[in-house]
């Protein structure tokens, strides 16, 4: 499992990763992994997800881009001081990689900006030291 959180923004995203072994094919370099994000939202006015940004990085150096609207159906609104959490996978063809990205938010007065997704990675366990 890893742990990331994001900084610098009144919107907090915080990630846990688990290597999910059952759906995993080693022998036909598929290795997947989920995630878990926490948004939270620490400003004084309610922000809607409006959609998302991921790059995919593999220890090849093989990137992905994802965008789309939302995360997993969903674009949720975050009142201040409140939290959202959802849980989504990626597939990878090396037993470590990274993701990063950003949510599109638009402010309840309208305004959008991006809340930052700092690096994290993806590995199996006993990989890395």
């Amino acid at each position: 499992m890893t742990t990331s959180s994001s900084s610098d923004s009144a919107i907090k995203v915080m990630v846990e990763t688990f290597y999910v072994e059952g759906q995993s094919e080693p022998e036909k370099d598929k290795y997947v992994f989920a995630y878990n994000i926490t948004i939270k939202n620490h400003s004084l006015s309610s922000a809607k997800l409006l959609s998302r940004y991921w790059l995919i990085t593999d220890a090849n150096g093989k990137e992905v881009e994802v965008e789309g609207e939302g995360v997993v159906g969903e674009q949720p609104i975050i009142g201040p001081g409140e939290s959202y959490s959802y849980t989504s996978g990626a597939v990878l063809d090396t037993p470590v990689g990274t993701m990063q990205g950003y949510y599109v938010m638009r402010s309840e007065f309208g305004n959008e900006f991006q809340a930052p997704i700092d690096v994290f990675r993806l590995n199996c366990p006993n990989i890395l030291h």
